[in-house]
């Protein structure tokens, strides 16, 4: 096991400089005042010691498992230690943890804290432009509808961008072509929306037609909407 100055490095484990306590895997007492068994214990000379006699004892424990509450707790604290238990298994010391001082872990809390809060505003703060940003696509988008299908309702083609260009919806809209206003992904949007809004095509589906053959079934239905659509007059 480890001393108190020097980390277990022999065994698998490299804790950096520092303090290093044990957690032990069998009963052991403090060589100074006698008491135990002790759930944490410090190694001085191969002499376990409690850590009211290392003068470790006014130190809180902090869990291994959050990176930056670790940190900003040694940062903060002028006395800290790492805390290890052997893995008979691995063969090694494993950490643990870290003792550090009740104070600093709560400046590092505050700090922690702080940041999520930043977080939070960040994420409120992008949500907020991809919803401008998703607000001024959609009305991109119906206008090119307009553009190659000037007889397309105004209230449709932003039904139809609306729809197609929807985040996160994996339509053509949101493809790489739908994000350019390529004719081909603008008007393989309009021609989607005729063929389940103008046509019986989703009944047939229903009723067991296989796609391909409702799709046949429905395309001179899809072309005449779209006929009258790129008619101006209409």
């Amino acid at each position: 096991m480890a001393s108190l100055s020097t980390p277990p490095v022999r065994n698998g484990l490299v804790v950096g400089s520092g303090l290093v306590v044990v957690q032990p895997l069998r009963k052991r007492h403090c060589a100074g005042c006698r008491r135990g068994p002790l759930a944490l214990l410090v190694l001085e000379g191969g002499v376990p010691r409690c850590l009211d006699c290392a003068d470790l004892g006014h130190l809180v424990f902090l869990p291994r498992g959050d990176t930056a509450l670790t940190r900003r707790a040694r940062e903060e604290s002028a006395l800290s230690a790492v805390v290890v238990r052997f893995d008979r298994r691995r063969g090694r010391y494993e950490r643990q943890g870290v003792l550090v001082e009740e104070a600093g872990l709560a400046r590092a809390e505050e700090r922690c804290l702080a940041d999520a809060e930043a977080r939070r505003r960040r994420r409120v703060r992008d949500a907020g432009r991809r919803a401008m940003e998703d607000v001024r696509f959609t009305e991109a988008f119906a206008a090119e509808i307009r553009r190659l299908f000037p007889g397309c309702p105004e209230e449709r083609a932003r039904t139809i961008a609306a729809h197609a260009s929807l985040r996160g919806s994996g339509r053509v809209g949101r493809s790489a072509a739908g994000r350019a206003l390529s004719e081909g992904a603008v008007v393989s949007a309009v021609v989607a929306s005729v063929r389940h809004v103008d046509t019986p095509y989703d009944q047939l589906l229903m009723s067991g037609v296989p796609r391909h053959e409702a799709r046949r079934r429905i395309t001179a239905g899809v072309e005449q909407v779209l006929r009258r659509w790129r008619d101006v007059s209409a």
